[in-house]
């Protein structure tokens, strides 16, 4: 096993934190979307209370339906009394105001979950779904298995107050992330400011929407358990954040700790290449080759999230097993090349072969052995 040290070869951005960040939310994560780096976090793992937050789930789950063509936009969902009684009008608490009976198109209904946090416009699509709240909750926690959710657990569509719905700062960022990454063509809706439904003009309750530049979502929450909390995302020069604050004691502190969260990441971070696909790294020797050597490149292009202003060296550790043995398929994984940051943290990224290399024939492998026994007892 060859391991060889290239710290001088490649010099890279790296910074340590230049101060602590701190914040009032209880539960905190900053996350880069196209790295899936946390650039801060803040009892992110801990399961909490997520209120309205949990729509972004019901939400996921008609994106994929529409997506796999289960459901159209033009379909419709017709509301029922029970619908009605625990979120509509009559239930006090966030509503689309939809009817008793009323068909609602899904169109419709995502904008009054998105945009009204309508609990009611999450029970109609849990009953039209799954039959019943109950049986779209389970289904809920089958899509949170699937996609990566460890700490989060579904009772309910809406967030109503549950003592068993929970979720973690870093599900709801991951979850967030997902639906951006596999719904970009709905993800629109979030950014939307009003929706205007039965005649009733309601507007979005993200502050981040009015209050900072490049924001466009997701969804925010409270309730007396969660207190005020926020999964937000935001777009600028291409690079996109996403944050997840929770139990915060008011909209003010709501407003004021998320954007200082995100200004935080903007302000701070950058994304940094810091290898290309197809970088050679290494030449490696090849043992039984029509060619005595391969060039080992990088498999893909490398993003690092680097805090910025405090620069340091990483250091570069390329693995490979000396010499290779033929024969090679060109983008077979011949090894690997370790980024090591000042701080202990190791980025592993794959080395492949840049071109094919056969195998020679039985009379060149002998007289290669034969090379090698000659120069390697002398």
């Amino acid at each position: 096993m060859k391991k060889i040290l290239l710290s001088a070869v490649f010099s890279l951005l790296f910074v340590s934190n230049g101060y602590a960040f701190e914040t009032a939310a209880k539960n905190a994560i900053l996350m880069d979307f196209d790295t899936g780096t946390y650039i801060y976090t803040k009892n992110h793992q801990e399961p909490m209370a997520p209120a309205s937050m949990s729509k972004l789930m019901t939400v996921y789950i008609i994106f994929d339906r529409l997506k796999k063509g289960l459901l159209s936009l033009d379909d419709e969902f017709t509301v029922s009394e029970n619908a009605w009684r625990k979120g509509g009008a009559a239930s006090g608490g966030s509503t689309m105001f939809l009817k008793i009976g009323e068909n609602v198109k899904i169109d419709d209904l995502l904008r009054g979950i998105v945009v009204q946090s309508g609990n009611d416009a999450c029970i109609v699509a849990a009953e039209n779904i799954a039959g019943s709240e109950e049986d779209f909750a389970s289904l809920m926690n089958e899509t949170a298995r699937k996609i990566g959710l460890k700490n989060s657990i579904f009772a309910n569509s809406t967030g109503l107050p549950d003592e068993n719905q929970r979720m973690s700062a870093e599900d709801l960022a991951i979850l967030a992330r997902t639906i951006i990454k596999e719904y970009p063509e709905y993800y629109h809706i979030f950014q939307e400011k009003e929706f205007i439904h039965n005649g009733i003009k309601q507007g979005n309750r993200n502050p981040l929407l009015y209050s900072m530049t490049g924001a466009d979502g997701l969804k925010t929450g409270h309730t007396e358990e969660a207190g005020f909390c926020l999964t937000g995302s935001a777009l600028r020069g291409g690079r996109r954040l996403i944050e997840v604050v929770g139990g915060l004691s008011s909209n003010k502190e709501r407003s004021e700790e998320s954007e200082r969260l995100m200004s935080y990441g903007f302000r701070e971070f950058a994304n940094y290449k810091v290898l290309s696909k197809g970088t050679v790294i290494e030449k490696a020797k090849v043992w039984y080759g029509t060619d005595q050597t391969v060039d080992m490149v990088v498999s893909d292009d490398v993003l690092l999230t680097l805090q910025k202003n405090q620069i340091k060296d990483y250091r570069f550790k390329v693995i490979y097993n000396e010499p290779l043995i033929a024969p090679i398929k060109k983008g077979s994984t011949v090894g690997v090349v370790e980024l090591i940051a000042p701080s202990g943290d190791v980025k592993t990224v794959q080395l492949v072969a840049a071109k094919d290399v056969a195998r020679i024939g039985l009379l060149k492998k002998i007289i290669e052995n034969a090379k090698y026994y000659i120069r390697g007892s002398k």
